[in-house]
């Protein structure tokens, strides 16, 4: 017996042994593999696994800042900056991949991790690792390449309704619009139309009385903007607004806005760095659905706004903001100052602070309607009231310690 429980024995602890020397050789080739620093999903994780994703970009070999721009399409482009650090110090690179609007967040995320791979290649090539790649190419090429039948016009409609109920209360709304935009290098033309209805039925008994009260809320509105390119820093154009919004007392509103802008950087620059400012002037006739607290039941009214908008992104994080300052010509104690900003800044390593916020000063409300609004329409927020302020703010620090690495993903029981 014992004879037989010794082979077995030996055999039981040499499988484990034996099967560990693969993973010695597969962790002698994850410590040579290259070090990225990087905002990574699960999925990216898993699709490129012959890199090490560390914690801090000091730990880095290579660091990777990635944004998006929209596109005239309603897609948008993912740019990602790739840059050298260390021994890889003077090697930098910047990839793109165009995302198109009616692609599933499969197809997204692939073209992101093949446009991401493509970026990475050239410093993979400088490690042991590149021993184990392969390129393919498995697309066929024409000879010939098609024209835009559209002409870069892009349009999209859109319609939404929502129902919800109970015994005594019942909302619905509807909801549908249309866009039709176009967006070259040169020049951007963008539209949009929409309509908005809510309607909400709420049922009470107060004593032996039973009461219905009904609110609707609706809003009408269409958009409609022109910007020329002049050259690498100006740019000018113009848009119309037209709307009807009983919240603000709006029956009819059409506004028209002329502007010009400058950017202090080139606008090839932008997905990296902007720092532009934005003059406007115009006019607005509005025509309002009750009298207003100037006793006006409609006016024609000029206007100026000038807007400074930053943005800027490095490898410590991002910060933009947006100032703007707006009057009317007739009374300039009628105006509106506006402050927006977020930042994503880390700190030291592991440590990373964000903030984003919005405060205004506001002092334009010229569509006031004139007396006591009633209690139901203040309770259910259907007209605006009377303020000098607006404020929003959400603050947060995160600090993470530990391994430097990130590189497994374990979906198990993520509920």
């Amino acid at each position: 017996m014992k004879k037989l429980l010794l082979p077995l024995v030996l055999t039981v602890f040499s499988i484990p042994m034996f099967s560990q020397l693969p993973d010695s050789q597969s962790d002698t080739l994850r410590v040579n593999a290259l070090n990225v620093f990087m905002t990574a999903s699960d999925y990216i994780k898993k699709e490129i696994p012959y890199i090490n994703y560390v914690r801090d970009r000091q730990d880095a070999d290579v660091y990777i800042i990635s944004t998006q721009e929209s596109t005239g399409s309603g897609g948008y482009v993912s740019t990602f900056f790739i840059v050298g650090q260390g021994k890889y110090n003077g090697m930098a690179d910047t990839v793109k991949c165009n995302i198109n609007p009616d692609e599933t967040s499969d197809t997204r995320r692939a073209k992101e991790v093949k446009t991401l791979k493509m970026g990475l290649m050239r410093y993979i090539q400088k490690t042991p690792l590149s021993e184990y790649i392969n390129i393919n190419f498995n697309k066929p090429l024409t000879e010939t390449v098609s024209s835009d039948k559209w002409n870069s016009w892009v349009f999209r409609t859109s319609l939404s309704g929502y129902l919800n109920g109970q015994s005594s209360r019942k909302v619905n709304y509807l909801s549908t619009s249309f866009s039709a935009n176009r967006i070259t290098e040169k020049s951007k033309f963008e539209s949009n139309f929409s309509l908005y209805n809510e309607k909400d039925k709420i049922s009470y008994k107060f004593g032996d009385t039973d009461t219905t009260y009904i609110s609707t809320y609706e809003q009408k509105y269409a958009y409609l903007s022109y910007v020329k390119s002049i050259n690498n820093h100006w740019s000018g154009g113009a848009s119309v607004t037209v709307q009807s919004y009983p919240y603000n007392n709006y029956d009819l509103s059409i506004k028209f806005a002329p502007g010009i802008e400058y950017d202090i950087f080139p606008y090839a620059e932008s997905t990296r760095r902007i720092l532009t400012f934005l003059y406007r002037a115009g006019v607005e006739i509005n025509n309002y659905t009750e009298e207003t607290s100037r006793f006006k039941q409609k006016e024609t009214v000029a206007f100026h706004s000038l807007s400074a908008y930053m943005s800027y992104i490095q490898k410590w994080g991002s910060i933009s903001s947006t100032l703007s300052w707006s009057n009317y010509f007739f009374d300039w104690s009628y105006n509106k100052l506006r402050l927006y900003t977020y930042a994503s800044v880390r700190i030291f390593k592991g440590i990373s602070f964000n903030i984003q916020g919005q405060v205004s000063m506001v002092h334009d409300q010229i569509f006031l309607p004139r007396g006591d609004m009633a209690l139901e329409d203040v309770l259910l927020q259907r007209k605006a009231q009377k303020t000098t302020y607006t404020y929003y703010t959400s603050i947060g620090f995160s600090y993470t310690f530990g391994s430097i690495y990130n590189n497994v993903v374990n979906p198990r029981f993520n509920d």
